[in-house]
Formats: C-alpha cells, sequence, structure tokens
C-alpha cells in the first residue's frame, strides 16, 4: 500500500484565495505542514487583468506583510460615478456619486493587477509550502482523523484538514456530493483593458444599459479595467471585432466620458451564473472562494468574498490549533461556515438584485430606479453605510479584515 505524505492542512488550488490562505496559515502558526496542490505549476499567470481590492481585504494582505509590494503597482479607488440610460439614449445622466474612502486618506478600494498580486503572494510564501504541482487529483475520502486525496499518479498525501479552493468547477466539491443552488444571467462578462485620451483621476463608472453593466475601473496612468456585461447572444459580435472596432464600441458605450479609447489586450468573454454551493463544508473539507460561491461581477466583490472566506478559515483553523484541538473537525469547520453564511447570503441578494432591476429597459422601471438613486445620492448617512458594506470592513468580523494578526 502506498504510504501517504502527511500534512496539517491540504489547499487544492492554486490561485489567489488559495495562496492567501495558505501564507495566512505558515504565518500565525509555527511549524505548520502546508501542502497546496493545483493541476498547473505553481507560476505567475500572464495575465493583464485587474481586481478590485476592497479596504477590508487590503487590510488581509496588510497584516500579512504583502500589501507592499502590490502597492507600488495599485490604482486607488477615490470617486464612483454611476450613470443609467436606455437603448439608444446618447447622453449619460449621472445618478449617484460617491467618495471613494471609508476614513480621511483611505480609499474603499484599489485596482491592483492580477499578476502584480500573485507574484507578491508566491514570493513570500517562498518555501514555506509544499508545492505539489502540476497534479490532477483522482479522488479524496474522509476518514475519521483525516481526509486522503488521491493523485492521478498514484501519489496519497493526507492532512486533517483539505480545502477546496479550485474554482467554479471544483472538483472536490463534486467529490464530496455537495450540490450547488443558482441560475445562468444569460449574460456574458467581458474583460479587456483600455487606454484613453482623458485622465480618470481615481474614478471609477458604472454605465447601466439594458444589456447590463458597463464598469470601467481606473489603473495607474490614462489606463482602466473594463468588465463589461452583454447578453450572451450578443457577445460573440463583440469578441469577434478588431481593436479598432471594438475602441469605438466602448467610446460609444461609456459616453465618452474618458475620450478617445485604445484597446490594450485582447477582449475575453466569461459565462456569468449566480452560484453558491448548498454547504460550505462536508468532513474533513472546506469550501472557499468560486468553489463556495460565483456571484455577478456588477459590484467587484467576488475576489473580496473569497479573501473573506481565508480570513474565516484561517482564524477558525489557528484558534483550534492552539487549543490543541482537532482542526478539521466539525466543530471547526461549522464555526466557519456560519461565519460565512450570511455575508455571502447578503452580497448574492445584492448582486442579484441590482442585476435585476438594471438590466432592462422598462421605462417605468427605470424611472423608479433612477429616482432611488438620487434620494440615495442626497443620502449622506445611506451614502457611508454603503461605502462601508463595499469596503468589506466589519466590527465584529475575523482578526484579519482588521488589519491584526490571529
Amino acid at each position: 500500500m502506498t504510504q501517504a505524505q502527511k500534512f496539517d492542512v491540504l489547499i487544492v488550488g492554486g490561485g489567489p484565495v488559495g495562496l492567501t490562505l495558505a501564507l495566512a496559515l505558515v504565518q500565525s502558526a509555527r511549524g505548520i505542514r502546508v501542502g497546496l496542490v493545483d493541476r498547473r505549476p505553481l507560476s505567475v499567470p500572464r495575465d493583464n487583468r485587474a481586481s478590485a481590492i476592497a479596504a477590508g481585504v487590503r487590510r488581509v494582505f496588510e497584516a500579512l506583510g504583502v500589501w507592499p509590494a502590490m502597492l507600488a503597482e495599485a490604482q486607488p479607488i477615490t470617486q464612483m460615478r454611476i450613470t443609467d440610460s436606455g437603448t439608444g439614449d446618447i447622453s449619460r445622466p449621472l445618478f449617484l456619486t460617491f467618495d471613494g474612502e471609508v476614513a480621511p486618506g483611505e480609499a474603499f478600494a484599489h485596482m491592483v493587477p492580477n499578476h502584480v498580486s500573485h507574484q507578491a503572494l508566491i514570493d513570500a510564501l517562498g518555501q514555506s509550502v509544499t508545492a505539489i504541482a502540476p497534479a490532477d487529483i483522482a479522488g479524496y475520502t474522509a476518514e475519521a482523523d483525516a481526509a486522503r486525496l488521491v493523485l492521478s499518479d498514484g501519489r496519497i498525501l493526507s492532512a486533517p484538514l483539505l480545502v477546496a479552493a479550485d474554482g467554479a468547477q471544483s472538483a472536490l466539491r463534486r467529490m464530496a456530493g455537495i450540490g450547488v443552488m443558482g441560475h445562468d444571467y444569460g449574460q456574458t462578462g467581458l474583460v479587456t483593458t483600455i487606454a484613453h485620451a482623458l485622465p480618470h483621476n481615481g474614478a471609477a463608472y458604472e454605465h447601466f444599459r439594458p444589456a447590463g453593466p458597463f464598469a470601467s475601473l481606473p489603473l495607474p496612468g490614462n489606463r482602466s479595467s473594463l468588465v463589461w456585461t452583454e447578453a450572451s447572444a450578443e457577445s460573440p459580435r463583440f469578441l469577434a471585432m478588431g481593436d479598432v472596432e471594438l475602441a469605438a464600441e466602448i467610446e460609444a458605450a461609456m459616453g465618452s466620458t474618458l475620450g478617445a479609447v485604445t484597446v490594450e489586450d485582447k477582449l475575453m468573454g466569461f459565462p456569468l451564473r449566480l452560484q453558491v454551493a448548498r454547504d460550505f463544508i462536508a468532513p474533513r473539507l472546506a469550501l472557499v472562494g468560486d468553489a463556495a460561491h460565483v456571484v455577478h461581477p456588477i459590484a467587484g466583490q467576488g475576489l473580496n468574498l473569497g479573501l473573506k472566506d481565508v480570513a474565516a478559515l484561517a482564524e477558525a483553523i489557528i484558534d483550534s490549533i492552539r487549543l490543541g484541538l482537532d482542526h478539521g473537525g466539525d466543530d471547526v469547520l461549522e464555526r466557519y461556515q456560519s461565519w460565512r453564511r450570511l455575508d455571502t447570503a447578503s452580497m448574492v441578494a445584492m448582486t442579484d438584485g441590482l442585476n435585476r432591476l438594471f438590466s432592462n429597459d422598462i421605462a417605468p422601471v427605470r424611472a423608479l430606479r433612477d429616482f432611488g438613486l438620487g434620494l440615495v445620492d442626497r443620502a449622506g448617512p445611506v451614502k457611508s453605510a454603503l461605502i462601508r458594506t463595499a469596503s468589506g470592513i466589519a466590527a465584529n468580523g475575523p482578526k484579519l479584515l482588521s488589519g491584526l494578526p490571529i
């Protein structure tokens, strides 16, 4: 019988969520043995996309010591400008504005290139984890004292806790028999990076259009990251366009907010759906990130939700280890799940509701939502509460979300 290679925690998935969890564990528990398994070699992706890092999540990176390496190429979002328009409208009326600070001088979010955050996390981990990559998973079993992970080459890995950070199509979630709830949006998320003639001045723009939101998110210099929602039936037309034709479409969609546009990256498309795991845990297994939940990108909260999972799970694991308890036991996993259920449900409801409200061209609905946006724009306390929610800061949340070590 093949001898199992033993670890304290096995993390499957070498994306930003898996890497951050690994770093939080090795920094918080001296001598902890963490195995990081991925289908691809652990390396920095050739990815020009960027992600919005909310203030609460930024504090996670600060507590782990990796934020300075990200900050040099990060762009603070200092303003939010929200507009609404119907089919064929030329103007983009401004209905809601936010000054993007949760405290004086503290932006509620930063745009960070994905390759920059990935590199910072890999550099910080160094040799403190055992990378098992590339490797394919053939199966896993949960036993009384450990989970056993079987790889396609016959190797066996074991640990008291197995963490699935392996994405929306999680193989571990499927192997554990955990079902999902959700629905397709019939929309495609189109993503690219543009350069533009006019400065963005740190402003993020969200143009609500009948096909879905069109967001431009500021990057360093006169550049922005686009997250553009279109009906799935229409998206192939945009994906087939050359750069000049695509730039013209983008300028029109933005109402020339940022002037003349140049497309810097190939336009990529991703089908959009709402998907939430029926359970975030199973015996000896915890789901984090997209393995647990996939939400609409309308509020830019997908990665932030996953990193909040990391903050909660890491604290539950470390607390149990310090008390000499079984950190893969049911009580520890239940603590993690209960910690994350309400926040996840709230974000699912918000993103799904916003998409349903704004992705249509029904005149009475448009009039009602624009009236509501106008009321919010004039209600200072309401705007402040929305900013704090979007920032991911919670008074009673995990320590890492407050910038504190575990």
